[in-house]
């Protein structure tokens, strides 16, 4: 048999075979990281590459909802694909946002929310998030103004007069809100306050719904923004009175402000924003503030916005820096407030 313990060293020219096959591995290796790294960068290009959703944490028919879905349609084309709005009602908007808070963070669902955000932490002892801490912060949208509005059957025409009409009847008058801590409960909240009165308060979830008892006649009174009430007053539904901003508004121009009647120094609006999960990735947040901003420049928006009394922020307003100090800064107004007030979310 032939001796196998001593091996013949490859000859010349199959150590040059060995070395091309050697160089030829290497260079695949190299080509298939490359490759690797390449769609790695151009999957993070491609944000968005399906339908984004903006979670509205009230009912369909509000002012907010009437907000999200003015900014989606205006994202959608810039973005390139379809933004959504979704609702999900429920206590003070505290429902929809802890969602948000336990969503992933890759940015394919956002939300809209507004002063309600900031409220939450007075009101619910076990708020299952933190409203600064557990969001990045996209931009503020607008800031709408609020009408002291009425059924339509309300034998009152002015302020003073309502104002008459509420000491007289407050045993038996409504007062309907969106929910404990949402902006119509904060606003009808301080305007009671305000007047010394104790009425009814009838809660909603969310203020398309009272709007809608509203209409028709279920409930006296509400505190709701421009962006619900002014084409239900215009076209007669309901009764508006007053606004309670310290100018009046374009869109509402007979009414006076809260401010010019007993009621010195009112002053309450429904500040909107949009908001994302913890941890957004920068190629989104990248993509998303910039469509945000375009947005408050739409022709489209800014016109709707006007007809319903409101109008889009600066774009020094609409960045993830200026919202989080608005934030925080409305979370320690309202909180004094609401702990002077002894009020609580249910």
């Amino acid at each position: 048999m032939p001796d196998t313990s001593k091996r013949r060293a490859p000859d010349r020219g199959v150590r040059t075979i060995l070395r091309a096959a050697a160089g030829l591995a290497t260079g695949l290796a190299t080509i298939g990281l490359a490759v690797l790294g390449l769609t790695a960068a151009a999957e993070a290009d491609g944000y968005p590459s399906k339908p984004i959703t903006i979670l509205v944490p009230s009912a369909a028919g509000g002012p907010t909802d009437t907000v999200a879905r003015l900014i989606a349609e205006s994202m959608t084309k810039t973005l390139g694909q379809t933004v959504i709005v979704e609702n999900q009602g429920g206590a003070g908007g505290t429902i929809g946002m802890a969602r948000i808070a336990r969503t992933p963070a890759d940015g394919y669902t956002l939300a809209i929310w507004h002063i309600a955000h900031a409220t939450a932490p007075a009101l619910y002892d076990n708020l299952k998030y933190d409203p600064v801490a557990d969001f990045d912060h996209i931009g503020r949208i607008t800031d709408v103004p609020m009408t002291i509005v009425s059924k339509a059957a309300l034998p009152t025409k002015t302020i003073d007069e309502l104002i008459a009409w509420m000491k007289a009847n407050k045993a038996s008058a409504s007062f309907g809100h969106a929910g404990v801590g949402s902006a119509a409960h904060l606003c009808g909240l301080l305007f009671l306050n305000d007047l010394n009165l104790q009425m009814a308060q009838v809660a909603y979830r969310g203020t398309g719904p009272a709007m809608n008892d509203l209409v028709g006649g279920q409930i006296d009174l509400l505190c709701d923004q421009t962006t619900n009430t002014t084409n239900h007053i215009k076209e007669g539904r309901i009764k508006g009175y007053a606004v309670t901003t310290k100018t009046r508004v374009s869109s509402l121009p007979d009414l006076p402000t809260l401010d010019e009647t007993a009621l010195k120094g009112f002053e309450v609006s429904a500040w909107h924003a949009l908001w994302a999960p913890r941890g957004l990735p920068k190629e989104a947040t990248d993509k998303l503030v910039p469509a945000l901003q375009k947005a408050l420049q739409d022709p489209k928006v800014i016109e709707r916005f006007a007809s319903l009394g409101t109008e889009p922020v600066p774009l020094a307003l609409a960045t993830p820096e200026a919202l989080k100090a608005q934030l925080s800064a409305e979370v320690e107004k309202w909180g004094k407030v609401i702990r002077a007030a002894g009020v609580k979310g249910n």
